[in-house]
Formats: structure tokens, sequence, C-alpha cells
């Protein structure tokens, strides 16, 4: 895919074939949808330029370090842009936990990207973006930008502050990662990190909405053209594997996580570093083990 490209009338696409960017316009303003980072800003912002557009909006989708470690130097770009997050961004990234392994992978996933062709001279972060200030997003919330209204929904399974966009005129989804991290070809990896049920349940309200356009946060965005109802059955047959697999496993929670952590981490993913990747398999084997049907 060439970047960037016009998905729509008002909507293109930006960044590269595993980090992308939305940027919606309207008649007064455009919203910048995916932060990225530090590794990205660079390409983002040659991008920006050459389409003659700038955010007068920052979506911070969710607090995750592959979403957020670019904001200070976009808000360094763009000074006047307001940045918006859903609630419980903030605290979730502001965790000491959440702290050092932010600040950690924003310098591996540099050195990764770098190893993949991608390189910049901007630094790695040395503490967390700050989100304070930032305009608090509820489901439901809408921003309109002049003759184009986005619908903010508030969703949940994948992350705290977890923040999509519907543009109903558009018929878009921009899903992020909350199908799941995608394997172009492949399917997904599962990404139900704060609960099953609700990823699921927030899997089944997306493709209710019947977009003509999908976009994800890393490697897809998917139009009318292509079996966009394809792509949510492979997000929950992605995320019942899963949960069976951990079901029947009779290993201990962490060597089942192991077991999972050798199966993903290849191709798209190892983008990310190991140790990351394993924490969200042990995620995923906790999330699967509390469940009710589990225990029974």
């Amino acid at each position: 895919m060439i970047f960037p490209r016009q998905v729509a009338e008002n909507l293109w696409i930006l960044g590269n074939n595993y980090f992308h960017f939305y940027l919606i316009k309207g008649n007064d303003a455009c919203a910048l949808v995916e932060i990225g980072v530090s590794a990205t800003i660079d390409i983002l912002l040659e991008q920006l330029s050459s389409l003659k557009l700038k955010p007068d909006f920052l979506i911070v989708t969710h607090p995750h370090s592959d979403h957020v470690t670019g904001l200070d130097f976009l808000k360094r770009s763009f000074p006047e842009a307001k940045v918006m997050a859903g609630e419980g961004a903030e605290s979730f990234l502001n965790h000491p936990k959440a702290i050092k392994s932010t600040i950690t992978e924003d310098h591996y996933m540099m050195k990764s990207i770098a190893s993949h062709g991608l390189v910049t001279h901007r630094p790695t972060i040395t503490s967390v973006p700050s989100l304070s200030g930032c305009m608090a997003m509820r489901d439901g919330d809408e921003l309109d930008l002049g003759g184009l209204t986005i619908h903010l929904l508030d969703v949940k399974g994948h992350s705290p502050g977890n923040i999509l966009i519907h543009i109903p005129v558009l018929k878009t989804v921009l899903a992020s990662d909350s199908l799941g991290n995608h394997y172009p070809k492949q399917g997904f990896f599962p990404t139900f990190f704060t609960g099953y049920a609700d990823y699921m349940a927030t899997i089944d309200h997306l493709s209710a909405l019947n977009p003509e356009i999908l976009g994800l946060a890393h490697n897809g965005l998917f139009s009318k053209d292509e079996d966009i109802k394809d792509i949510f059955q492979k997000s929950r047959d992605a995320a019942n594997y899963v949960k069976k697999y951990v079901i029947n496993d009779c290993c201990d929670s962490e060597t089942t996580a192991k077991n999972l952590f050798k199966f993903y981490y290849k191709d798209e993913l190892t983008v990310y570093s190991p140790e990351n990747i394993l924490n969200c398999c042990r995620l995923l084997v906790r999330r699967v083990r509390e469940l009710e049907d589990f225990s029974t």
C-alpha cells in the first residue's frame, strides 16, 4: 500500500504497512486518529505536509505504548491541537508498571522498526507522554468537524480508556486494536487483555454497524470490495481458539502462556519486544481462566 492514501472523501490513511494513522477532514477541522510511536513521527509529519493538512484534534484510541509514545512529539508540532482520550487512559498511563514498560517498549520498537528500513533520527521517549488536561471522551460523544460528525465509542475488552471512531456518513469504523493484532492473510493475534466477554461483545457491536470501510491500527484497511464480515469472523475465531486452547491445556498458567508465545511471536508481531508479547499471552491466559465456565 502507498501512503498517504485517500480512502474516501474526507478520509486518508497515513503511516506505513504496520502502523496506521487516519486523518478525517471536515469543512472546519481535521482529526488525527492514532498517535503511534516515536519512530513513526517523522514519516507521519512528512505525509501530513504532503497533504498540506494539519490536525486540530489528536485522538488517543487507548494508552498502550504503540498508540501513545508519539504524542509529545505531535503536541510540539501542533501546539494548538486538542488531545482527546478515553476515560481511564490517563490513570493507566501513569501506573508505575506502565511507565516503565512504555519507555522500554518505545526504545525496542525504534530499533525494531529501523531494522526493517524505517530509520529516524528522532530520539525515543525518556518519560511517558502526559494526558493531563486532555478532553476525556465518553461513549456517545460526538465531534463536529464542520459538515462531518464523528461518533466516539467507549468499548471494552482490550484496554482501559479505549475509544473507537464511527463515521456514519462514510460508513466507516476505525477499530484500532479491538479486533486483535492482524497478521495479513493469516488472521489475528487476539487481544482481550481486560476481558474476554467484553471483547467479544465489542466485536459484535462493531460488526452490527455494518461498515463499508474498516480501519485497524496495524496491518489492516478493508473496504466494501472486501468481505468485512469475514474479517470480524476471523477476529472471533482467533479469540475462540485461544479460549479453547487455554481451557483444554493441562499445564500451569506460565507454561500455557509460553506455549502461546511460541505460536504467535513471529512475522509482524516481532516489532514488539518478546517480553511485551509474553506478558500479553499471560494476560490472555488469565482472562480465560477467570471465566465462569472454566471454573465449572
